[in-house]
């Protein structure tokens, strides 16, 4: 496969927080698939074919008075990507009990290591949400159970369940090289009982799940949480990250319209992860 032409932003942030979290999640919803969080601020990947020169047009971060936030942009090969990420990646601990860490870093002495070359996908447990949602993993009993990853990125999440023993493991995404790439980890981890599979909830046909796990972000959320209750086995969980403590009332309510139950979320930074039972 030829090296893919990204679109690299780079965006100076002042203050801080809560103005990149908020820019990250505003950027994704325009297409953006890949971020960076600098000691400046934030860079973010676009492929090029996904990208035209107005695409930050009416983002309401940048014309909040409250937050200068200033960019430039370049574009830059997937090799070039790599190298960066390489150069930024450091591992991760979630817990006493897991570390996600590059090929090139030694191995830890932890129960659950986790080893991922990240490329151009979204999920090192640098996040917020995911490392939430790995606490959420770490802290439930996956032994036997049927797990479900959406919009799986790294593969990550469905890595560290495998890990946990769940017994069946399918993980989706819709952008190619997250399926690409969560393919790689996969095989890297010895998890070969993970089924990695690219497109969208329209996959989840005559499927039954004990346990879903989705980090993508609201809208699609929104819009996907049908799917995922229809495949949803009885006394069967749910846990959803990709947006904010804000959300929480819109989320809930749209899962309650399907049957689930709050139980109870996890906080960083204004991120959640939150747990529905059925």
């Amino acid at each position: 496969m030829s090296n893919s032409i990204y679109i690299e932003y780079n965006f100076t942030v002042t203050p801080l927080q809560p103005a990149s979290d908020i820019l990250i999640a505003e950027l994704g919803e325009r297409g953006f698939e890949s971020f960076l969080e600098t000691e400046e601020g934030v860079q973010a990947y676009i492929k090029k074919e996904e990208w035209n020169p107005e695409i930050l047009t009416g983002l309401a971060i940048l014309e909040n008075s409250l937050f200068t936030i200033v960019h430039n942009y370049v574009e830059i090969e997937q090799e070039n990507w790599n190298a960066t990420w390489e150069k930024n990646f450091n591992p991760i601990q979630v817990g006493d009990k897991c570390v996600v860490r590059a090929p090139f870093h030694d191995k830890p002495d932890v129960q659950f290591d986790i080893v991922i070359e990240p490329k151009m996908s979204f999920g090192t447990g640098h996040h917020e949400t995911t490392h939430m949602m790995m606490q959420h993993i770490l802290d439930h009993d996956f032994k036997d159970k049927s797990v479900l990853d959406m919009g799986s990125g790294t593969g990550v999440l469905a890595i560290l369940a495998a890990k946990k023993d769940a017994k069946t493991i399918d993980a989706i995404d819709i952008d190619n090289w997250c399926y690409l790439n969560a393919l790689e980890n996969v095989e890297r981890n010895n998890c070969s009982h993970i089924k990695v599979y690219e497109g969208t909830a329209d996959l989840l046909v005559d499927q039954k799940y004990d346990i879903i796990i989705a980090n993508i972000n609201r809208n699609i959320l929104l819009e996907d949480i049908p799917s995922y209750v229809k495949c949803l086995a009885k006394d069967g969980m749910l846990f959803l990250s990709g947006f904010y403590v804000q959300d929480i009332p819109q989320i809930t309510n749209k899962c309650e319209e399907v049957g689930l139950k709050f139980e109870n979320n996890l906080e960083k930074n204004n991120w959640v992860a939150v747990k529905y039972v059925f």
